[in-house]
């Protein structure tokens, strides 16, 4: 081998074995509590009381060392700090094992001893913190106060346009942000942000549950703000919500009051009106009505036609404009189907009673005139039957067709409007104190003028 490598060789086996030698070192002076002069069991001996007496709840410990095996004896009062003492033993120098006889105290006063010890540090620690203690109350008081007098300042949102319902959700949102900030600062104060870490977890554990749990309150609530900012509709506006119609009587922060035409009050969750179609008869005054009437295929349509829009043009409470219209609508086997369309104003005339009238005076002009309105026609097949049901069937063909009753020209016409629902909402609300986001201010058409 070369003289250069071999001298490297050298060199670095001396290194390894230097930092070998500096591990162990460490490692047995991490490991091991020196005892100074005291190699023998008395010196083990005295050292570990030593080490005992200064732990608190130790002081106890009987202690016996022969050959370096240590045996410790009496009472402590839990697993912990058995356990402690066996390590310290452990790590003397000079110890060869150690016998652990501890037994861990099961009397009351030995248990309420250190509870009542951590009670007295604690009490003595408010103590300490009284006026720290003071000045965090002071602050959140504070705070709170400036919430609350913030939240009765709520001008400025209703000059944005929000609804009183809006407007009381901002004003109790900024009220608890506020009251939350003092909150805030009085844990900074108390060094408590590890505390704030725990209760800002806590809030959004304890907001995702309060949230599944109120899903449809919170749903019907956050809907009727929604409803009361947009307004859709007004008080005593009928509208059609799939098979349910009535007139509105009020919307609370949860539900919305319909009077049926029946007089019944139905409720219907906020949030089903935001997902479901909804349908205002009130919004605008002009509303068309619509029938259809079924006429002889042998007719001339144009003069029917002609005939029927006549009729309506001379009805009370018809509009000229839009005018009238009769459009064919079918053509079937044995009749032609029209359909008669007619607009009416709803504050002076009645939607229901327009319709009727119309059907009554178009059915009684087309008798006067002789235009056949023929009933469906229907080819019966009859099977053979025995010579007991003939004299049945017979007598059932045979039957008298009723005649038709001549249209009585002087009938009054009425197609005024029905003030009942609207008498009946009139009264729910001057006498219920139920909450209404909704303007209590009935329009000036829909207030009976009989009502007092």
């Amino acid at each position: 081998m070369r003289p250069w490598l071999r001298a490297v060789v050298i060199i670095g086996l001396a290194c390894c074995g230097d930092a070998i030698a500096q591990q162990v070192n460490e490692g047995q002076d991490a490991a091991e509590i020196k005892v100074v002069n005291a190699q023998q069991d008395q010196a083990i001996a005295e050292r570990l009381k030593s080490i005992t007496s200064a732990v608190a709840g130790l002081e106890a410990v009987e202690i016996g060392v022969r050959a370096g095996v240590v045996t410790l004896r009496g009472q402590v009062a839990h697993s912990q700090l058995r356990s402690d003492v066996s390590a310290i033993a452990s790590r003397l120098e000079g110890v060869v094992h150690v016998q652990n006889q501890l037994q861990e105290e099961t009397a009351v006063r030995s248990r309420l001893g250190p509870a009542a010890e951590k009670f007295g540090d604690m009490l003595s620690t408010a103590v300490r913190m009284l006026p720290l203690l003071m000045i965090t109350v002071f602050v959140v008081a504070v705070f709170w106060l400036l919430g609350s007098w913030i939240s009765r300042r709520g001008a400025l949102l209703r000059r944005l346009g929000l609804s009183e319902l809006a407007t009381n959700l901002g004003m109790r949102f900024v009220r608890v942000l506020v009251t939350g900030i003092g909150v805030l600062i009085a844990l900074e104060l108390l060094d408590a942000t590890t505390l704030v870490t725990a209760m800002l977890g806590v809030a959004g554990v304890i907001g995702i549950a309060v949230g599944l749990a109120f899903r449809n309150i919170v749903e019907n609530y956050l809907a009727g703000v929604l409803l009361s900012t947009r307004n859709p509709f007004s008080i005593g506006d009928l509208v059609q919500l799939g098979s349910m119609t009535g007139n509105v009587v009020r919307l609370t922060s949860r539900d919305t009051v319909l009077m049926t035409p029946d007089g019944n009050h139905l409720r219907i969750p906020n949030s089903q009106i935001m997902t479901s179609p909804l349908t205002n008869f009130s919004r605008n005054p002009l509303r068309r009505f619509e029938f259809t009437v079924g006429v002889s295929v042998d007719l001339d349509l144009v003069e029917v036609r002609q005939l029927a829009i006549a009729i309506l043009k001379d009805m009370p409470g018809i509009l000229t404009e839009p005018r009238p219209r009769v459009l064919v609508h079918e053509l079937g086997d044995s009749t032609v189907s029209l359909r008669l369309l007619a607009w009416i104003d709803q504050r002076s005339t009645d939607f229901l009673k327009a319709r009727s009238e119309a059907i009554r005076l178009v059915k009684a002009a087309f008798d006067d005139a002789g235009v056949e309105m023929p009933e469906p026609t229907y080819r019966i097949h009859l099977s053979e039957k025995s010579p007991e049901m003939a004299p049945k069937i017979g007598t059932a063909a045979t039957l008298p067709v009723p005649r038709r009753r001549a249209a009585d020209p002087a009938a009054e016409i009425d197609v005024s409007t029905d003030d009942t629902i609207e008498q009946q909402l009139h009264d729910d609300l001057k006498y219920s104190d139920e909450e209404n986001l909704l303007p209590k201010v009935l329009p000036a058409t829909t207030v009976p003028a009989k009502a007092s």
